[in-house]
């Protein structure tokens, strides 16, 4: 992983390769865990010394990656974990992968710092565009705090019916 400042990405869109759930684990915090073992039951989960997981496949893609003829969708997008919500991006409070002033983002009188995981086929490097300073950034800043949960900018634009998405869970999830 290398992390560039927010202020160095001209926009970002999820491209749909699914390279992200192919090639990071998923770290869940216990009511994240307690929800996906709730609906799908705790096979689809791990535990390390420490921390939970989102299991696992043979290939070493995400248990909840759907193929769409090689158009990939999460699985979990109605109960997403904020790790996933999140990514590519870190909102940090300290500059921890340095450039401080490129990082820095002012929100609800607070200075964060935001990069973004160069890894991801979806950045596009450059100056920021308005709608990517001003509604991007702001709504990963957001997810990131707590304040909202609900994705628009963050996630696919390709978002399943509700009915249609719990009868692929009903029907196909286990088949994996």
């Amino acid at each position: 992983m290398q992390f560039a400042p927010w202020r160095r990405v001209a926009d970002w869109h999820c491209r749909m390769c699914g390279e992200c759930c192919k090639l990071y684990s998923v770290v869940l915090n216990l009511h994240e865990w307690l929800r996906i073992v709730k609906t799908y039951g705790a096979e689809k989960t791990a535990t390390g010394i420490d921390k939970l997981y989102i299991n696992k496949r043979m290939d070493g893609s995400c248990a909840f990656l759907c193929n769409f003829s090689n158009s990939y969708m999460c699985g979990l997008q109605q109960m997403k974990p904020k790790a996933c919500q999140l990514w590519p991006f870190k909102v940090l409070e300290k500059p921890t992968y340095g450039f401080a002033n490129e990082a820095a983002y002012e929100y609800g009188g607070n200075k964060l710092f935001v990069y973004i995981d160069t890894m991801c086929n979806g950045v596009r490097h450059g100056m920021p565009s308005w709608a990517f300073a001003n509604h991007t950034i702001r709504e990963f800043v957001e997810i990131a705090a707590g304040l909202q949960n609900v994705q628009h900018r963050s996630t696919v634009s390709t978002v399943f019916p509700s009915p249609f998405q719990q009868y692929w869970h009903r029907n196909f999830s286990y088949q994996f």
